[in-house]
C-alpha cells in the first residue's frame, strides 16, 4: 500500500480512512489478543496504571495522566505511537497532514479538485506523528491555535474572514497525530478556555470568525495534583472535557524501584565492566527516595522523582571509579563511604520544607542516608534493643565489648581496598554476625560496614564524619573524655 503515490493508486489499494483513535484502539487490541506487550520498560504499574490507560485508549478518550514528578507520565505518552499505524497517507504539501481520502483543509481540498486522481501522496511514518508541547505562562493561543497572518492575507489579497491567511499553531497541524501537553496547569486559564472547542466540537475559532476544522487528534495531558503548585490548575470546565484522568505513583517495593534505575541509568561499559555494585548497596540506594518520600523535612506535595536514584546511581558508579583510579586499582566493590559522592543528586532532586532549610540540605541528605541504611540493616539483622528482651546470646556482644574498651575504627573514603577491608576486619564480631545470615563471602565488607554505621544510627556507636572520614567509636567513652576535658 505504501507504494502507492497518487490519490488514484490509494484507492485502488483499498485504504480506507480511519480515525487516529480508532486506529489505535485497533492496534491495541490485536496486541492484547495477541498477549503482547503494549508499554515494555515500563515497571509498577502493571496491575494499577497501564489497564486504566487501555481501557481509556479502547474508549477513545482523551487523557489526563496525573501525578508526581518523576512516575513516567511523558514516557508513557511517548510510548503511544507504538500504537500508530506504521505509515499514512496524506496528501503531499499539506501542512496539516490532510488524509487523501478525506481531505480537511482549503489547500488539501483545492488540490484533490484540480487534480483528482493525479493526487500526490506521500507516506507520514509514526515516528512522525507524536508532537509534545510543554506548558509555559508564555504560551499563546496563537502558538497552540493559530493567528492570521496580515502578510499572508495582504500577499495574496484575501479578508482575514478567509482560511488561507490563517497561520496554523501546533494543534492543527497535529491533526491525525497523538498531542501531548505536559503540565497542563502551567498554561494561563484562557489558554485553556481555547481547548474547550477543538476537545469536544473540532472547532476553531481564531481572531473573531469560525473555521470548522473537525481535528483528529489524541490528545494526552499530564500534570501535577492540583495541590503541588501555585503556579495554576486546571479549570474545571477543561477537566470535565478530558474523559478519562489516570493517577501515577512511584513505585511500590524496592525490586521494581531497582529494575527502574537499571534500566535509566546511564552507565559507561567500562563502569559496569570493572565495578560491583552489591544489591544491598541498591536496596540501600532505592531505600532513599523512600524515606525522602515520606521524610519530615522534604515537601511531600513536590514530590521525590525517580530520577534522584537514576543519578544517584550514576553518581555512585562514578565515586568508586574516581576511588579506582586514586589506587591505580584495576577493579573495585562499592561500599557505603562511596555514598557521599550521591549527596549532590539527592540535594538537587529534593524541595525542603521550612524543618528542612533550618537543617541544611548536605545534613538533611546524610540523614536520608543514614535511615536508609538503618531500615536495610533492621529488614536484615534484629534490632540491638530487643536482643537483650529475647533468650539467647547477644549477636552484638563482641562489637559493643571492642568499642567499650576504647577502640576507635577510622574508614577515610579513598582507602585502598585491602587496608579498608583489614580495618573492619579488626573489629570483632562481625563475621560471627554475618555468618549466620546468607551473605556471599566477597561482599562481607560492605555488610560489616552496614552494620557499624547502623549501629551508629541506632545510638550503639558514636559516628562523626570529618573530611570525608568516618570513625565509629563508643557513646560511653567520648562522653567520659568530654568531661575529663572540660
Amino acid at each position: 500500500m505504501t507504494n502507492a503515490t497518487t490519490l488514484g493508486a490509494l484507492k485502488k489499494s483499498g485504504y480506507r480512512p480511519k480515525s487516529i483513535k480508532q486506529e489505535i484502539r485497533d492496534n491495541l487490541i490485536a496486541r492484547l489478543q495477541n498477549r503482547e506487550p503494549v508499554f515494555s520498560g515500563i515497571y509498577g504499574f502493571d496491575d494499577t496504571v497501564i489497564p486504566d490507560l487501555e481501557r481509556a485508549l479502547l474508549s477513545k478518550h482523551n487523557i489526563l495522566l496525573l501525578g508526581l514528578r518523576g512516575q513516567a507520565k511523558t514516557r508513557l505518552a511517548r510510548m503511544m505511537t507504538s500504537l500508530l499505524d506504521e505509515y499514512i497517507p496524506v496528501i503531499d504539501g499539506s501542512e496539516l497532514n490532510d488524509d487523501p481520502m478525506e481531505p480537511l483543509s482549503v489547500f488539501g481540498k483545492n488540490l484533490v479538485r484540480e487534480m483528482g486522481d493525479e493526487t500526490p501522496v506521500k507516506w507520514l511514518p509514526r515516528s512522525a506523528r507524536y508532537v509534545e508541547k510543554l506548558a509555559t505562562p508564555d504560551v499563546t493561543v496563537a502558538d497552540l491555535i493559530g493567528d492570521v497572518d496580515p502578510i499572508k492575507a495582504a500577499t495574496l489579497k484575501l479578508p482575514y474572514s478567509d482560511e488561507r491567511v490563517i497561520h496554523f499553531g501546533l494543534i492543527p497541524r497535529s491533526h491525525r497525530c497523538i498531542f501531548v501537553i505536559n503540565e497542563l496547569p502551567d498554561l494561563q486559564p484562557r489558554i485553556q478556555v481555547s481547548l474547550f472547542n477543538i476537545l469536544q466540537e473540532g472547532d476553531l475559532q481564531i481572531r473573531g470568525f469560525t473555521t470548522r476544522l473537525p481535528l483528529d487528534i489524541q490528545f494526552v495531558f499530564t500534570a501535577n495534583p492540583e495541590d503541588y503548585t501555585h503556579r495554576g490548575s486546571i479549570i474545571t470546565p477543561l477537566k470535565d472535557r478530558i474523559e478519562s484522568q489516570i493517577l501515577t505513583h512511584y513505585p511500590e517495593d524496592i525490586e521494581t524501584a531497582k529494575a527502574i534505575t537499571r534500566q535509566e541509568a546511564r552507565i559507561e561499559k567500562a563502569q559496569a565492566e570493572r565495578i560491583d555494585i552489591p544489591e544491598v548497596i541498591r536496596n540501600i540506594l532505592e531505600r532513599i527516595s523512600m524515606v525522602a518520600r515520606t521524610s519530615e523535612f522534604i515537601d511531600q506535595k513536590s514530590g521525590v522523582s525517580a530520577r534522584l536514584s537514576i543519578t544517584a546511581l550514576e553518581n555512585l558508579y562514578s565515586a568508586v571509579e574516581r576511588r579506582m583510579m586514586y589506587n591505580k586499582a584495576e577493579n573495585a566493590t562499592a561500599r557505603l563511604a562511596d555514598f557521599l559522592g550521591i549527596v549532590p543528586a539527592i540535594t538537587g532532586k529534593v524541595e525542603l520544607v521550612y524543618e528542612g532549610e533550618l537543617e541544611g540540605q548536605y545534613n538533611v541528605a546524610l540523614q536520608l542516608i543514614g535511615q536508609a541504611i538503618r531500615d536495610e540493616f533492621l529488614s536484615l539483622f534484629p534490632h540491638p534493643d530487643q536482643v537483650g528482651k529475647k533468650k539467647g546470646p547477644d549477636p552484638y556482644d563482641a562489637v559493643r565489648a571492642f568499642f567499650a574498651d576504647g577502640h576507635v575504627v577510622e574508614l577515610p573514603n579513598d582507602l585502598a581496598d585491602e587496608r579498608f577491608h583489614a580495618v573492619l576486619d579488626s573489629v570483632p564480631g562481625l563475621d560471627r554476625l554475618l555468618g549466620a545470615h546468607d551473605i556471599p563471602r566477597q561482599h562481607y565488607p560492605v555488610y560489616k560496614e552496614m552494620v557499624l554505621h547502623a549501629l551508629a544510627d541506632l545510638d550503639v556507636l558514636t559516628k562523626e564524619l570529618t573530611q570525608g572520614r568516618f570513625a565509629f567509636s563508643d557513646p560511653l567513652g567520648d562522653m567520659l573524655d568530654g568531661l575529663h576535658e572540660n
